[in-house]
């Protein structure tokens, strides 16, 4: 018959200061640390997004700049990576991997348009 060899290990307990698990507390400051910074992402403008915006008098608001950000980082979260955002005033493509504003025109000009490496739409 074959012979088991059971190793045993002493147990250390992790480190402790003043009774609190160091260990712990790095895990739960470093995850305060990552939701604080992913609830301030911005969407970022790209410069031909940039330059569209200013040739064809698109005007967003904070307000509205705040509800396109959300929206486009819930998107991202769903797995979409390149979604049209539609506003009353603007079509905007947008990277949402990069969080970066690829291009931007106006409703008038989005009618005529063909949208194509879109994978999800966000209408406002």
């Amino acid at each position: 018959m074959n012979r088991v060899n059971i190793q045993h290990i002493p147990y250390h307990p992790p480190l402790q200061s003043n009774g609190v698990n160091l260990k712990a507390n790095t895990t739960k400051q470093s995850f305060i640390e990552h939701l604080n910074q992913a609830s301030i992402e911005e969407l970022k403008i790209s410069k031909h997004a940039s330059e569209r915006m200013n040739e064809r008098n698109i005007a967003i608001s904070d307000s509205e700049w705040q509800e396109i950000t959300e929206k486009v980082f819930e998107a991202r979260d769903k797995g979409v990576n390149q979604p049209l955002v539609l506003m009353d005033q603007a079509a905007l493509i947008v990277s949402a991997k990069n969080g970066t504003v690829i291009t931007a025109l106006d409703r008038t000009e989005a009618r005529q348009q063909l949208f194509t490496n879109i994978d999800g739409t966000i209408v406002l």
